[in-house]
C-alpha cells in the first residue's frame, strides 16, 4: 500500500487544523450557515435528515488492517456502532455530531486517512476495481496510477469548483470492474505489442438524471502524458461547462451538446498547451509510487490441496460459497475473497458493524499481508487468501454475518441509504431492498438463477447505480406518496447498457411481487443455462410487461 510522505502528512493535518478553527467559528455564530456550507462540504460533511453525514475516502478501495480499525473505533465512539460503505468505495458515518468532527479528522489523519474531496464540485475520490494487483484476468496493475491521479487531483486548486462533482475510474483487466463507461472520465489501461504501457481515455460517462455512456476520444495515450490529458479535459469542462443550472452542469450534457469529436477537439487544442510540460510523468516519478504496490512475500504453495478438496466435497454449503465469493488470484495456491455485505433482512446493502470491522481487520492479518478492499457492490474483499485457509475464513465470517454466498446474485443488492437518511432522496431504498430479500431467501433457487444485478436509488441522483443494474429501481415521489420505477436491462463492464423503464411505478408494497413475476419470466423463458440479460436482450421487454402489469391491475382491482 501506499504510504503518505511528509507532504501527505502536512497537509492532511494541516486541513484538520483549519476545519477545527472553521467549525468553532460556526458554532460560535462568526459564520453563517451560508459560509459554512462550502467548508464542511470541502471536508466531506453533508447535513442530512436527522443529523450529520461524514464521508471518509478509501482511495481506490483499499484499506490496511489499522485503518479498518481505525473506522471501527470512529464507528463505536461518534456513531452507532456501524458505517456504510458506498458505491465510490468511500464509507460514510451517518449519525455525526458537529463539534466531533475535528477530532474524527484528527483520528483518520494519524492512520493516513482524510474526507478531502469526498463532496463538492471538484474532482472525488479516484476508484478502481477491488482485485486490482492480484486479479487473474488483469493485464497490470492500475494502482500506481490511480495514486498519482490521487495526489495530483488533491487540492489542486484549478479544479477546486468545477461545475459539479467530477470522477474518474481507472481498470487494468479484461473484465471491467470499475465501470469506467459510467464516468466523467474513464481510464483503461493496458500494453501495445513492444509492451509500452498505453491509455484509452473515455469521457461523458455518468447517471443521474440523464445517464450516458461514455465515449472514446483518446486510444494509445502513452501514461508519460495521464496528467497533461486529463488535466486539458478537466480544462475545457470548466471553462465550457453550465454553471447556470446543476442538472445540466456535468461533463456528459456538455459532451453530448457539442458533440463529441468537437469536445475531442477542443481537448487535443487545449493539450498542446500541456503536454511535455511539467505535468509529464517520468520514469522516476511512477517508480517511487510504484514501489509501494509490489507484491507481498507470496509463499509458494500448490494450487492443489487435498484438504480443500475434501471441505469442498464435504460440505455443499463451503462449496457454494467458494464457487460465489471466491475469486482467481494471479498468484498459485492464492484466491480472492469477497465477504457480502448483504446477508439479508438483517442488515441493509453496505452496512458494516464495528465488530466486523474489527473482525475483517483481523482476518486481513490472519489470512492475508493486512490489506482489505472495498468493492463499489458495496462488498469487501480480502485480496490474498491462501486457498487451504478458506474453510476456515467461511466459517469466522459466517459467524459474522459475512459469509452469505450471494455474490452476483439477486441479493447482492446495491442500495444507497435512501429516503432513511438522504434529504435528496425521493423515496426510501433501504426497506424495499430487504423486503427483495426476504422474498428470495433460498439461496439454492438463486444460485439456479444465475447471475442477477439489482441496484435500488432512492432518487434520480442514482447513487445507487440503478440505471446499470440487469433490474433497476428507482423511488420516485408521487403526489407526496413513494413510489418505484423500475428498469431492465442495464449491466456494466465492457458491454455497458442503460435499463429501460417497463412502464408506470409501482407502490412499496408491489415491488417485491413485481420482481418476482419478472423473475417468472425469465425462468419461463429462459434457455438451458442462460443469463437474465441474455434472455431479456433475445425476447425483449413485452414478456416481461404482459406478466408485471395485469397482474398489479388486478391486485388494485
Amino acid at each position: 500500500m501506499y504510504q503518505y510522505d511528509d507532504y501527505d502528512r502536512a497537509l492532511v493535518f494541516e486541513r484538520v487544523a483549519q476545519f477545527r478553527d472553521q467549525v468553532e467559528r460556526f458554532m460560535t455564530g462568526e459564520l453563517s450557515e451560508e459560509e459554512f456550507l462550502p467548508l464542511r462540504l470541502q471536508n466531506g460533511l453533508y447535513m442530512q435528515k436527522h443529523a450529520y453525514m461524514l464521508r471518509v475516502a478509501i482511495p481506490y478501495g483499499t484499506l490496511s488492517a489499522t485503518q479498518m480499525r481505525t473506522l471501527a473505533s470512529i464507528a463505536r465512539d461518534y456513531d452507532r456502532g456501524y458505517g456504510h460503505f458506498t458505491t465510490r468505495q468511500n464509507m460514510q458515518f451517518n449519525w455525526i455530531e458537529l463539534a466531533q468532527v475535528p477530532d474524527i479528522l484528527e483520528r483518520l489523519a494519524q492512520v493516513e486517512m482524510h474526507a478531502i474531496q469526498t463532496s463538492g464540485n471538484c474532482v472525488r475520490n479516484i476508484t478502481t476495481e477491488a482485485f486490482a494487483g492480484v486479479a487473474a484476468d488483469e493485464l497490470m496493475d492500475p494502482r500506481p496510477l490511480a495514486e498519482i491521479l490521487r495526489q495530483w487531483s488533491t487540492i489542486n486548486p484549478e479544479f477546486l469548483y468545477l461545475p459539479r462533482k467530477f470522477k474518474i475510474a481507472i481498470c487494468s483487466a479484461e473484465q471491467d470492474r470499475a465501470a469506467i463507461m459510467m464516468h466523467d472520465i474513464g481510464l483503461y489501461l493496458y500494453r501495445d505489442d513492444s509492451g509500452q504501457m498505453l491509455l484509452r481515455v473515455i469521457v461523458g460517462g455518468g447517471l443521474g438524471r440523464t445517464p450516458i455512456l461514455g465515449l472514446q476520444i483518446r486510444e494509445g495515450l502513452p501514461w508519460q502524458h495521464l496528467l497533461s490529458y486529463v488535466e486539458a479535459v478537466l480544462r475545457v469542462y470548466n471553462r465550457h461547462g453550465r454553471r447556470d443550472n446543476k442538472y445540466k452542469a456535468r461533463i456528459k450534457i456538455l459532451v453530448k451538446a457539442l458533440g463529441i469529436e468537437a469536445f475531442a477537439r477542443e481537448v487535443e487544442e487545449e493539450w498542446q498547451y500541456l503536454k511535455d510540460g511539467p505535468a509529464q510523468l517520468t520514469d522516476v516519478e511512477y517508480e517511487r509510487v510504484a514501489s509501494a504496490f509490489v507484491a507481498p512475500d507470496y509463499r509458494s504453495l500448490s494450487d492443489t490441496d487435498l484438504n480443500f478438496g475434501t471441505r469442498l466435497a464435504e460440505s455443499p454449503a463451503f462449496a457454494r460459497w467458494v464457487m460465489r465469493n471466491v475469486q482467481p488470484h494471479k498468484v498459485a495456491g492464492y484466491t480472492s475473497v469477497v465477504l457480502s455485505t448483504k446477508p439479508g433482512f438483517d442488515s441493509p446493502p453496505g452496512d458494516v458493524t464495528t465488530e466486523q470491522m474489527l473482525a475483517v481487520a483481523e482476518w486481513s492479518e490472519q489470512f492475508g499481508f493486512g490489506e482489505i478492499r472495498i468493492a463499489h457492490e458495496q462488498n469487501i474483499v480480502l485480496p490474498d487468501v491462501p486457498k487451504a485457509d478458506l474453510y476456515t475464513l467461511w466459517c469466522l465470517a459466517c459467524e459474522q454475518g459475512l459469509g452469505c454466498a450471494n455474490i452476483g446474485l439477486l441479493t447482492d443488492i446495491i442500495a444507497c441509504p435512501g429516503g432513511d437518511f438522504c434529504a435528496l432522496a425521493n423515496a426510501k431504498s433501504i426497506p424495499i431492498a430487504q423486503a427483495i430479500q426476504a422474498r428470495f431467501e433460498d439461496l439454492d433457487y438463486l444460485h439456479d438463477l444465475g447471475d442477477i444485478s439489482l441496484n435500488i436509488s432512492g432518487c434520480m441522483n442514482a447513487c445507487g447505480h440503478h440505471h446499470i443494474g440487469n433490474i433497476g429501481i428507482l423511488g420516485v415521489d408521487k403526489n407526496g406518496s413513494e413510489w418505484y420505477q423500475i428498469t431492465l436491462g442495464g449491466s456494466q463492464g465492457k458491454n455497458s447498457a442503460l435499463g429501460k423503464v417497463i412502464g408506470p411505478s409501482f407502490s412499496a408494497a408491489e415491488v417485491p411481487g413485481v420482481i418476482e413475476r419478472i423473475i417468472a419470466t425469465f425462468v419461463d423463458y429462459r434457455e438451458s443455462e442462460e443469463l437474465f440479460v441474455d434472455t431479456l436482450q433475445r425476447i425483449g421487454l413485452e414478456p416481461f410487461k404482459e406478466q408485471v402489469y395485469p397482474k398489479v391491475l388486478e391486485v388494485s382491482a
